[in-house]
């Protein structure tokens, strides 16, 4: 009896072994950062001055506020961009409509940094539209730095976001809803705010909080354009590793109040959905109409401008990346003097990038199909609590982890700090929630019967896991990997902060050289990346079978 209390089948030790990875690599750091905020830098007594230092200085407290005002500005202006264009998609015949959709995908997709550096190059002090407006009109537009800049880049980044989730919910709408309001005189205006939007708010409230944790975490956009808008990302990191007053303790309490506002606002939203959701089941899905009109002219000059507006930042890069340069200067004229300067110096930051993520790809896969399988077939306290500590990354900021891991391993027996080690981690903890939901999705198909036919015939329970279960999860979680892959080749916040010159990586080297003004190898590298992140969509599509992509 005793044997059988102890013995451990093969999902018992896998159980066991991540629990103790979650344990290693996420439960000890976060709590490292916790414990260091209650530490005073200069004594190491435990109290709680770094907490009465930060709500106490308006400088601290002025960011924070900063914040929230650009996070709730960008989340209201991407609602306002994003639920009509979703609804005109939707309800009518847009030609071009295929192609319009892989744009506004792509620009969501790309890195936040690469509009704000491709903004610079236009409308900065000397960009070229400030130039040409300037010496041909005689006009001086405001400037792109600050908080109005910010919103420009954020919002053109993120409304993707409330356009795909708006657009997926708007698709399980039966027509017979929309048909019977119009029968009781409802139409119009009236009917879009009366039937539809209380159809799709839940899922507009899941988008929104997308758009609040993606503008909130970011720091590259603050970081470039930000220029005395102090918001809390790029105040952490200044303050970490600030050369002169920088205080880690005090960088963790900070961190510790970001991950606190994000968690709640999280749980808000997820209370939220369970209060007011439901399920819907579209018999007759809504048919596209022709447009008719002015009303067809005003929706076509929307979408298409917005459109436009929206790869304006990766058209940018790639237009730049073949400027001939001289010293840091564009000049007239077209070279490939940026790629071979990338190809002299900054090469390592393009091979780290696809060897770093190639490994982290290899272990969120592994850890995600493994993780999705206790989940759903072995359902348990442990294994719903694993599930959870797995998403938990999702509402950490970038920045607030690298800090974490530092916190956690730069001292012995785990020294971690500097190697490309602990930058690959980073990718796992920040990217494994996609391909952990894509792989649960596709279990849930499967039905277990071919499973235990396999055991049935001799199969070890890890063996028929391999030969059958796997194989099967296969088409799923690629297309979730696809998007963890796309995510982590993009990565600035967590990796900006765990880099060494012998780390770093393309995002990571890309905001090196525009902080340098060394605007002509920005653009190549960033081209480069552009170019990796179109080809990964393009993959995903062609796996995926559709132009829908869920985060």
């Amino acid at each position: 009896m005793l044997n059988k209390k102890i013995k451990l089948d093969f999902w018992n030790i896998v159980t066991l072994l991540i629990i103790i990875v979650f344990a290693i690599f996420l439960i000890y750091p976060l709590l490292s950062l916790f414990l260091d905020g209650f530490k005073d830098s200069k004594s190491g007594v435990w109290s709680l001055v770094n907490y009465i230092q930060f709500f106490s200085k308006k400088y601290y407290t002025s960011a924070l506020v900063n914040s929230f005002k650009l996070t709730i500005s960008v989340t209201v202006i991407a609602v306002l961009i994003g639920v009509p264009l979703a609804y005109f998609m939707s309800f009518y015949k847009i030609k071009g409509k295929g192609i319009l959709e892989v744009l506004f995908i792509i620009s969501m997709m790309s890195p936040n940094f690469i509009g704000a550096y491709s903004w610079i190059l236009l409308l900065g002090r000397n960009g070229s539209v400030t130039k040409f407006l300037e010496k041909a009109l005689g006009i001086n537009i405001p400037s792109i730095y600050g908080f109005a800049g910010m919103l420009l880049v954020f919002s053109l980044k993120l409304y993707p976001f409330i356009y795909i989730y708006v657009s997926g919910a708007l698709k399980k709408i039966d027509v017979a809803l929309s048909e019977a309001a119009e029968s009781l005189g409802c139409g119009g205006l009236k009917k879009v705010f009366t039937v539809i939007m209380p159809l799709i708010t839940p899922t507009l409230v899941a988008a929104a909080l997308l758009v609040f944790m993606n503008c909130m975490a970011d720091f590259g956009t603050p970081a470039l354009i930000g220029e005395g808008y102090r918001v809390m990302p790029t105040l952490v990191y200044s303050e970490f590793v600030g050369e002169s007053g920088g205080s880690a303790n005090f960088a963790a309490c900070m961190a510790t109040i970001m991950i606190i506002i994000t968690a709640l606002v999280f749980f808000l939203q997820k209370w939220y959905i369970n209060t007011k959701s439901f399920t819907m089941s579209s018999i007759r899905p809504i048919q596209p109409k022709e447009p008719k009109g002015i009303f067809k002219v005003l929706i076509y000059i929307y979408i298409y401008l917005l459109a436009g507006l929206s790869i304006i930042p990766q058209a940018m890069v790639v237009y730049t990346s073949f400027k001939a340069t001289k010293m840091q200067v564009f000049v007239d004229g077209f070279s490939l003097g940026s790629y071979k300067k990338v190809a002299d110096k900054a090469l390592a930051a393009v091979t780290n990038t696809y060897v770093f993520c190639f490994f982290a790809i290899v272990i969120i896969i592994t850890l995600g199909m493994l993780i999705a399988y206790l989940t759903v077939r072995r359902r348990s306290v442990l294994t719903s609590a694993i599930d959870s500590i797995a998403m938990f990354p999702y509402i950490v900021p970038g920045s607030v982890l690298g800090i974490t891991l530092l916190i956690a391993f730069n001292h012995q027996p785990l020294m971690l700090a500097g190697t490309a080690f602990i930058i690959i981690i980073s990718l796992v903890i920040r990217r494994l929630a996609y391909t952990l939901r894509s792989s649960s999705a596709i279990l849930y198909q499967i039905s277990p019967s071919m499973e235990e036919a396999a055991v049935s015939l001799g199969d070890t329970p890890a063996k028929s896991f391999v030969k059958v279960t796997a194989k099967m999860m296969l088409p799923g979680v690629a297309s979730g990997a696809i998007l963890s892959w796309i995510t982590i080749i993009n990565e600035l916040s967590s990796s900006v902060m765990l880099y060494t010159s012998k780390t770093k990586t393309m995002s990571v080297a890309i905001y090196n050289e525009v902080i340098r003004a060394s605007y002509g190898p920005a653009a190549a590298l960033a081209s480069i990346l552009t170019l990796t992140t179109v080809i990964s969509l393009l993959v995903f599509f062609k796996v995926s079978g559709s132009k829908d992509v869920t985060m």
